[in-house]
């Protein structure tokens, strides 16, 4: 699961809720469907996060404009 894009896990986790939404899933089908959707939301979450990460190191110039990207994990960005 780890491996799935961004867009993968958020296509299966609309699966899993359509399923649990439709009703017509057993009791347990259910819970294993729903730890399964909590799953996938967590690796969406931190897909985001990681990415607002990476968008809130956009270096600005001494103007204040954007002048490029560093890595967010960059020590001098």
């Amino acid at each position: 699961m780890s491996e799935m894009t961004f867009e993968q896990a958020l296509r299966a986790l609309e699966d899993v809720v359509r399923k649990l939404e439709s009703g017509e899933v057993p009791l347990d089908d259910s819970i294993t469907l729903y730890e399964e959707g909590e799953r996938l939301r967590k690796l969406c979450q931190s897909r985001l996060d990681a990415a607002s990460a990476r968008i809130e190191k956009i270096v600005k110039g001494a103007d204040g404009q954007a002048a490029g990207t560093a890595p967010f994990d960059s020590p001098d960005a």
